[in-house]
């Protein structure tokens, strides 16, 4: 090429000929032969008379690498081509004088071997060929192996992108703001942007797994025990996680499972402590042995294991659910034996008098009488022990009280009669008292049976007093309103009532409260007349008051007081007759002073203690007699001598008449 006088073999394929192609490109036409463009075989450039094999490359390929050439400026090309130092100094083949080993050395050192040697063209172009054809292999074996690399590359980074993908959709990772937006750079570039994101999710999806074996491993214990299979599941080993979905969406769905299993063994582990409590208690009570009882449901219940470490299993729950049953019962059922047992002590006591200290030992015992079920918390109140020692005292106690039976027998009479006095039930209690005496004293009859027929006796005379309660309580209100009603009038009929006496204000506002009651005296005896009717209807039998038939009683005072209130209209109807009569009598004559009221002594109306006068008011009681008394006088056994009846002045003060007796009118006569 000019001045160094080296042909140039152009070669696309091999490498070290590169700088004989830039040589070929921009050298001069005089020294190198053009070549017949697009040609895919060899072509001979001889140098003084020599050959050397290149594959020609095409005239667009060579334009291109020019373009490129120029375009990076890695040479200034001059007029007369590229000279050999600019050339060598960019494709680094130098002059083989210099020392250094190229291609190009390499070729002309075997081209001088073979000018020395004489070998033929032939032979050259044989051996030319075969290092053009061992260089082809040498590149195809790089070229191989790079495709490989490259494939390898390829893959690598596809499956990178993919685990990118699986771990995101794994992950629940819609958006993520490290991944690159385009696919952008060589392959090394985009593995080297995506290995941090890997590296970075693995260690995500890593703690989530983690995570999730946390939660499925916590959810996995509680349920196995819940349903008490406990040792199963700590021979199954750790729960799966399904690591193709760890979004935390599904985390949070295991972890509000985990909140309700751990709530609900919150109320379950609440549940057992309170049964065990409540075993421990009732244990207490009935004297039992509380470990033997709760360790017989489950060994865990034992107060040495931890509270976290008890049973809380559906089978432990119905477990003590039912001991808390059976317990509870079985309190029930002692606490009803003992106190049937408390109520026989005391009436035996009661019958026989026993002292307060020999009481005292069974205080224990007769304490819980009245209590219910649940008011019983005293450790061992209900013991078995306890319970024999008072049914030893009670058959004692009985065996004591045949020596007594007719202490006993007269006692129970005697409360028989009590109840029926206050019932106002009349009977004949010496005819029962002899019949008592007579049959303790014969022997016919057994002591125990006496006294069950005497207290069947009790219990009907108390049923029928309380069928008698309501009635017996509106005669009373009746009665007291009847004798208020007696007050009144007296009251109504003294002239000094409103003089400023002592005690006067007293006697007003008493006079004011029986005005109220004895105009609700009627209203009160309709409602006492159907309650009688209704009461003897259903029973078949007269309602009778101390032997009196009540609607008799009621009969005759509703006439009473209908011939009272007809004999007070005829005196209103006299009394304005002859005021009218006056009236006429003055407008005709004149007025005339009216005649001196003789001046007799004052009667003073003051307050009374059981509806008595304290000072001159005469008392006025129930009677049948007109004008009588009314009083029942008792006798020695407690008993009325006398029948109570309606009484003669059951007639109340008019509203109209009351406010002229308040005004200062003159009151009016009573009816004889």
């Amino acid at each position: 090429m000019g001045s160094t006088g080296f042909d140039v073999v152009v070669s696309r394929v091999l490498e070290c000929d590169l700088a004989l192609l830039v040589c070929y490109v921009f050298g001069s036409s005089s020294e190198v032969r053009s070549p017949p463009w697009n040609a895919d075989v060899s072509t001979t450039v001889v140098r003084s008379g020599k050959r050397s094999v290149g594959r020609f490359i095409c005239e667009e390929e060579v334009t291109e690498f020019r373009t490129l050439v120029l375009a990076d400026n890695f040479w200034s090309v001059g007029p007369g081509g590229v000279d050999e130092e600019h050339l060598m100094a960019i494709t680094g083949t130098k002059n083989p004088l210099l020392g250094e080993t190229t291609c190009g050395s390499l070729l002309q050192q075997l081209q001088l071997i073979w000018d020395e040697v004489g070998e033929s063209d032939d032979e050259r172009d044989k051996m030319l060929l075969q290092l053009e054809q061992e260089c082809l292999d040498v590149y195809k074996r790089k070229v191989d192996l790079a495709a490989k690399s490259r494939a390898h590359l390829l893959q690598t980074l596809a499956d990178s992108k993919a685990e990118l993908s699986r771990l995101l959709s794994s992950l629940g990772e819609k958006t993520y703001f490290g991944i690159p937006d385009k696919s952008t750079g060589t392959i090394k570039e985009q593995l080297a942007a995506i290995a941090p994101l890997l590296e970075q999710l693995l260690k995500q999806k890593e703690e989530r797994v983690k995570e999730f074996t946390d939660v499925q491993s916590q959810i996995q214990k509680i349920r196995a025990e819940i349903s008490g299979n406990i040792d199963t599941i700590e021979k199954a080993g750790p729960p799966t996680v399904d690591e193709e979905d760890l979004s935390l969406t599904k985390l949070d769905d295991f972890q509000s499972q985990l909140q309700e299993l751990q709530k609900e063994k919150s109320d379950r582990l609440h549940k057992v402590l309170d049964f065990v409590s409540t075993v421990h208690d009732l244990c207490a009570v009935l004297g039992m042995d509380f470990y033997s009882t709760v360790t017989e449901v489950h060994p865990s219940l034992n107060d040495s294991v931890g509270v976290q470490s008890k049973s809380i299993s559906n089978d432990t729950l119905s477990q003590l659910a039912k001991t808390v049953a059976t317990l509870k019962e079985d309190k029930k059922r002692r606490l009803q034996k003992l106190q049937e047992l408390a109520q026989q002590l005391i009436d035996l006591w009661n019958l026989m008098d026993t002292p307060r200290e020999e009481r005292e030992f069974f205080d224990h015992v007769t304490c819980n009488i009245s209590s219910s079920d649940d008011e019983v918390t005293v450790p061992g109140a209900l013991a078995l022990d306890l319970i024999e020692q008072a049914e030893v005292e009670v058959e004692r106690l009985d065996q004591l009280k045949a020596s007594k039976m007719k202490e006993i027998a007269l006692k129970k009479q005697t409360e028989l009669e009590d109840i029926y006095a206050r019932a106002h039930i009349e009977i004949d209690t010496e005819a029962a008292r002899e019949k008592i005496m007579v049959l303790i004293d014969s022997g016919n009859v057994e002591p125990s049976e006496l006294l069950i027929d005497m207290d069947n006796q009790i219990l009907k005379a108390k049923e029928e007093a309380l069928s008698r309660k309501e009635i017996l309580e509106k005669v009373d209100k009746w009665m007291a309103a009847c004798e208020e009603e007696s007050w009144l009038e007296d009251y109504n009929q003294d002239e000094n009532r409103y003089n400023s006496s002592r005690g006067a204000h007293i006697n007003l506002k008493r006079a004011e409260k029986a005005r109220i009651l004895v105009n609700k005296i009627p209203a009160l005896v309709d409602t006492l007349v159907a309650k009688t009717r209704t009461w003897e209807e259903d029973r078949g039998l007269t309602f009778s008051y101390d032997g009196v038939p009540l609607l008799a009683m009621l009969d005759e005072y509703a006439m009473l007081r209908h011939d009272r209130e007809e004999a007070k209209r005829r005196m209103r109807d006299q009394k304005r007759f002859h005021e009218q009569i006056n009236t006429e009598q003055e407008s005709l004559f004149g007025s005339r002073p009216s005649p001196v009221r003789p001046l007799g002594p004052k009667k003073v109306v003051g307050p009374r203690a059981n509806g008595s006068a304290t000072n001159g008011t005469p008392n006025r009681r129930l009677s049948l007699q007109s004008g009588g008394s009314g009083v029942r006088s008792m006798t020695k056994d407690g008993k009325s001598s006398n029948r109570p009846a309606a009484p003669v002045n059951y007639v109340a003060i008019a509203k109209e008449d009351a406010a002229s007796h308040v005004s200062g009118s003159e009151p009016a006569p009573s009816s004889p």
